[in-house]
């Protein structure tokens, strides 16, 4: 793919739906009683692995464009798949249905494409393992392809060491199938929308008294300190819920608006409307760290009336400044380093990004990618163990960009590539579909 320096963006664009709650419709909707009806689903590549596994397991799911129609069979519904379960490229895929494998009265191999079979997996494995779960990776190395033997589960009291939505998200599945109480205490808030999706669909869901303390504002350069204030913020589900189909309406997903916002903060004399973003508290870094860097942002419209929270953001092109980006805020944008690493390559001064070792178990090391790439287009970077530091402000220029066969890599430099002089030629750009097939053809729609 080839991108150059453009003109102004301008217009509106309606962003595709949550990647995260789009997997999550589907998984809660086979293991409630009924029909659930998803709209605005995400048709990405990851999300549609979610949807093979399920049938594999004997739920009928139909699929129109963005509309699924999933008919549950309750909690006890799946059966044994008759092949390998194939989770393709989603991590999500992987560790929440392990969750729910654990419970089942039979045994599962689920497995994925050649960057999954290199993730981390004692992460869910060792709780998994606390409850009673036998879950071992064939290969031995703790990763995929997992072999797991259907058990009888135990509640447990889980102390997480990483802030995970991924992490709990498995283990509150689980629970659903454990013979007490499950609890998973985080280190710092993570994506919260299992919670509220079991919820919503009937499951009895209980979080910590500091929850409201942890939604607080603050800002991109939250220390260590106010991230130790808001340590132990523990999420509890109680066993064998009656799930009942429902409807969802997805929202945009704000890990996919977040290259359009950075793309219209970066091109001189742009302006762009995105609509119906998704603005959860748990995944809304981007926004905070972009206004503190100097972004014109403006929330109209907003909806709190429905689980998760949504708005249309009305971005300007704006004279950014470098930030500190560390703390407990890292959860909720961990997702949007990349890009965010983008903009402070365009930014005046010396931004830091710390606190953020989750990037070297992405689907690349995003730390060591981002530093090769921003390197290649003139921006003064260096590699820290948990981060980089980018000095940005000095012109920048096209280069050949290695996406290393990662979506998101891929679309922070076609962002790039709009205020860089030159040409930009982003290698695997075919990539973007795991997470927003139609991708480049709305970028281009908005810089005409």
């Amino acid at each position: 793919m080839i991108i150059k320096y453009t003109a102004p963006l301008r217009g509106e664009l309606s962003i595709p739906g949550d990647k995260s709650i789009s997997h999550r419709s589907v998984m809660f909707g086979a293991l409630a009683e009924g029909t659930t009806e998803v709209t605005n689903f995400l048709t990405g590549a990851d999300c549609l692995s979610t949807i093979s596994c399920f049938r594999q397991m004997g739920i009928e799911i139909e699929q129109k464009d963005t509309n699924v129609l999933v008919h549950g069979k309750g909690l006890h519904g799946l059966r044994a798949p008759a092949e390998i379960l194939d989770a393709g490229n989603s991590g999500t895929t992987v560790r929440l249905l392990s969750g729910i494998l654990a419970g089942q009265a039979f045994d599962s191999v689920i497995n994925g494409d050649e960057t999954i079979q290199k993730r981390p997996m004692k992460r869910i494995m060792t709780p998994l393992a606390g409850m009673g779960a036998d879950v071992t990776s064939v290969r031995g190395n703790g990763c995929a392809p997992l072999r797991i033997h259907g058990n009888k589960l135990h509640g447990v009291h889980y102390d997480s060491p990483v802030a995970s939505a991924q992490v709990k998200s498995c283990i509150l599945l689980a629970g659903l199938y454990a013979d007490g109480v499950t609890s998973v205490t985080e280190p710092a808030v993570s994506r919260n929308h299992s919670e509220l999706m079991l919820r919503y669909f009937g499951a009895d869901v209980r979080t910590g008294a500091d929850m409201q303390k942890s939604m607080e504002p603050r800002t991109a350069s939250s220390d260590k300190s106010s991230a130790e204030n808001r340590r132990g913020f523990t999420v509890s589900i109680m066993p064998e819920p009656k799930l009942t189909g429902q409807r969802i309406h997805v929202p945009g997903d704000i890990s996919s608006a977040a290259y359009f916002i950075a793309a219209a903060l970066l091109v001189p004399g742009s302006e762009l409307l995105l609509k119906n973003v998704g603005i959860n508290p748990t995944r809304d870094g981007m926004l905070r760290v972009c206004r503190e860097m100097g972004a014109d942002i403006t929330l109209l419209n907003e909806d709190h009336s429905g689980a998760e929270p949504c708005a249309d953001l009305l971005v300007r092109s704006s004279h950014l400044k470098a930030v500190e980006i560390g703390g407990d805020i890292i959860p909720t944008l961990i997702d949007e380093l990349p890009v965010l690493a983008v903009l402070a390559a365009f930014a005046d001064g010396t931004t830091v990004i710390r606190d953020a070792a989750e990037l070297r178990v992405k689907e690349s090391d995003r730390i060591a990618v981002m530093t090769e790439n921003l390197s290649r287009i003139g921006c003064p970077v260096e590699a820290a163990g948990d981060g980089m530091i980018i000095t940005g402000g000095k012109p920048l220029h096209g280069a050949v960009i290695d996406s290393h066969m990662d979506h998101r890599i891929a679309m922070s430099f076609a962002v790039a590539a709009l205020a860089c002089t030159g040409e930009t030629d982003i290698q695997g750009a075919e990539i973007v579909n795991i997470s927003y097939p139609g991708f480049y053809e709305d970028l281009a729609r908005v810089c005409r």
